[in-house]
């Protein structure tokens, strides 16, 4: 009896795998992954074509071989523990990842918590910028009012004293002061 192919999933995601003959085992082994979730039995074994595959589901973590021989369950059975058990015993390494993403989530929403605040910051600028605009505006109107009202005052001005200088004129010269 030989193992042929061997895989550890984690769900449906192959994490790693060996074939030690050519063939197609991923199509088989998709198959056989989906299986093994919908069952979620902790040893399987499927027939396949000509091929058998056994599992162990342990915590989310799929263990898969293929044999070509459908009589034999001990070897495989074997060899899937001592996959299982060849791991570091403390888990370490799942842990250290585990932790690292978390830790990575932290980072993201940190980082998320800062884009919104400097979001609501920008938003306060705006508004201030927009407010004083408007009162910027505003302000320039009643100066543009007070211009021509001037404006208006300084030519009746100008008028009434021209007309007053006329009148002077007219006078002075009616009355001969101003010889002519």
């Amino acid at each position: 009896m030989t193992i042929t192919y061997s895989c550890v999933a984690n769900g449906r995601a192959v994490l790693a795998e060996l074939a030690l003959t050519g063939g197609s085992y991923q199509e088989a082994a998709a198959t056989v992954l989906r299986l093994v979730l919908l069952r979620a039995e902790s040893k399987t074994i499927i027939h396949m074509g000509s091929f058998v595959y056994h599992t162990l589901f342990i915590d989310g973590i799929t263990y898969l071989c293929a044999t070509d021989n459908a009589l034999d369950t001990i070897t495989p059975s074997a060899f899937l523990t001592n996959m299982k058990y060849n791991k570091n015993q403390d888990g370490s390494s799942i842990s250290t990842l585990k932790s690292q993403v978390t830790d990575v989530k932290n980072i993201m929403s940190q980082n998320i918590d800062e884009i919104l605040e400097s979001e609501k910051r920008l938003n306060i600028y705006t508004d201030r910028t927009g407010y004083l605009q408007t009162t910027a505006k505003e302000s320039q109107k009643p100066r543009k009012i007070l211009r021509r009202i001037w404006w208006k005052h300084f030519k009746k001005i100008i008028i009434i004293t021209v007309v007053i200088l006329l009148s002077i004129i007219i006078i002075l010269l009616s009355t001969n002061v101003i010889p002519t």
